[in-house]
């Protein structure tokens, strides 16, 4: 099941490029924000804005985008410091058949990407970078995050079965559902944990924010 571009933490933190934008597409650029001593563009806000777009049919607010591309600045700036490899052409092509599968059909897929404006370079671009935003958190938290079996067993007795039930469903056993939802409190987990790091994280970064002005 795909998350939605404003939901959980791995899957918002979408990777944009304003460099990518076609020259057919080119328009008068100006900084949105300076972090430390980098800076982010409005054209990183539009992109950033089609893609969600693109996948949800709407879009966040031009502030929201902003922080979110000031996370995304932290979370790449870590991982290029330390060297973390950026996934391979096969990674990404299967990041792109999860996507497509994530629409009803090919065709709507085919539709929304026209309708948002994206090519597909840039689809796989940001399909790419997102990757390795995602792969680097997971890297990072990962290995800390414990679950409770009580946990797992909570979470299939309030979550799993009232769900299958309100569809209709046979629920799965709990042997059966064990390994996913394990996962799923494991993915909660690194959200929780990449959350609290990238909000002591800014705490000590200079951040100058020109969208409607003000510093951090």
């Amino acid at each position: 099941m795909r998350a939605p571009a404003s939901g959980v933490l791995l899957v918002s933190l979408l990777m944009t490029n304003a460099a990518g934008l076609p020259a057919s597409q080119e328009i008068v650029d100006r900084v949105a924000a300076r972090v430390e001593n980098d800076i982010i563009l409005f054209s990183e806000i539009r992109l950033l804005s089609r893609y969600q777009e693109f996948l949800d049919g709407k879009s966040e607010t031009d502030a929201q985008i902003l922080d979110r591309l000031i996370d995304q600045w932290m979370v790449r700036t870590e991982a290029d410091v330390s060297r973390f490899p950026h996934p391979s052409e096969a990674e990404i092509d299967r990041s792109l058949e999860s996507l497509e599968k994530s629409f009803t059909s090919a065709e709507q897929y085919q539709a929304r990407k026209k309708q948002s404006g994206l090519s597909d370079s840039e689809v796989r671009g940001i399909a790419a970078s997102q990757l390795y935003l995602s792969n680097y958190l997971d890297s990072r938290f990962r290995p800390s995050v414990q679950v409770d079996p009580k946990a797992i067993e909570s979470f299939y007795e309030n979550a799993v079965v009232p769900q299958a039930k309100a569809r209709g469903q046979e629920p799965p056993s709990l042997d059966a559902a064990r390994d996913a939802i394990q996962e799923a409190l494991v993915q909660s987990g690194i959200n929780d944990q990449a959350e609290k790091w990238l909000k002591e994280n800014r705490a000590r970064l200079h951040i100058e924010i020109l969208l409607g002005g003000g510093s951090k």
